[in-house]
């Protein structure tokens, strides 16, 4: 704590702190912000029963800190991304992982097929899941879907992620192989979802992550996509997908998805 001892008061006045208020009554219960004594406004305000820490500017070097021994930040809160970070590595205290994949698949070359992205199983007797290729066989998967139109629409079930908040995504990492030696391609897709009158159709098709890789019989090969758009919006379906561009040769290819809730 700096001593005032010796010193007059218009020496150091400007460095004590105080809260403006008409009186000399002290902490209640209106909570005021805490000012210098040159009536500079700090980042905290304060009552009997709230601390509330508020920036001037914005920062994400952490308007509010809390740190180990070291000095090594444990507890950070950006208010510019407005995430709160946390532990030794500093990640979005809300942090989650999705994963979804396809497990020894037959394609057609060309065609982006729809990773399975919920937990599901097969009663005994029934069809084995089997991804189709209503998605197309452009550049990237379609942008709309018609559920109607599908060849087993039960597997729009499987393979749609309904969003029930605001994400951001941290990073996309995928794990591949394939029987043969063949060029993979990887879309991470969000939708709009019908819920009014066409149900479960779909549109306003974005990608947000894409990756490639050249998968092989021998390898199991793994790397992160590029993030075209991180933000999703709660309400929307996300579908991964994997098109095989060179033959038909069986592939096996898993997404995990890092995220955080906005």
């Amino acid at each position: 704590m700096p001593t005032f001892l010796g010193k007059t008061f218009n020496t150091y006045f400007k460095n004590l702190l105080g809260m403006n208020q008409s009186g000399n009554t002290g902490v209640d219960t209106t909570t005021r912000v805490v000012h210098d004594g040159a009536g500079q406004s700090t980042s905290i305000s304060l009552s009997d029963d709230v601390l509330s820490v508020q920036p001037v500017t914005d920062n994400t070097t952490g308007t509010m800190l809390v740190k180990n021994q070291g000095g090594s930040n444990i507890l950070a809160v950006d208010t510019t991304n407005s995430k709160v970070l946390i532990g030794a590595s500093q990640v979005a205290a809300n942090t989650q992982s999705k994963e979804m994949g396809l497990y020894d698949f037959s394609p057609t070359a060309g065609y982006h097929y729809p990773l399975v992205a919920n937990t599901m199983f097969i009663p005994t007797g029934a069809t084995a899941f089997a991804g189709d290729n209503d998605w197309g066989n452009g550049a990237d998967p379609a942008t709309t879907l018609d559920v109607s139109g599908l060849t087993a629409q039960e597997n729009s079930v499987a393979v749609y992620w309904y969003l029930e908040n605001n994400i951001t995504l941290d990073s996309v990492r995928f794990m591949a192989t394939a029987d043969g030696s063949a060029t993979l391609n990887f879309h991470l897709f969000a939708y709009t979802l019908d819920v009014s009158s066409n149900h479960g159709d779909l549109s306003s098709g974005v990608v947000h992550a894409n990756g490639t890789v050249a998968a092989t019989n021998s390898t199991t090969k793994t790397g992160t996509f590029t993030l075209d758009t991180a933000d999703i919006d709660a309400g929307k379906v996300v579908v991964g997908f994997v098109e095989n561009v060179t033959d038909t040769s069986d592939v096996t290819v898993s997404f995990n998805i890092k995220y955080h809730i906005r």
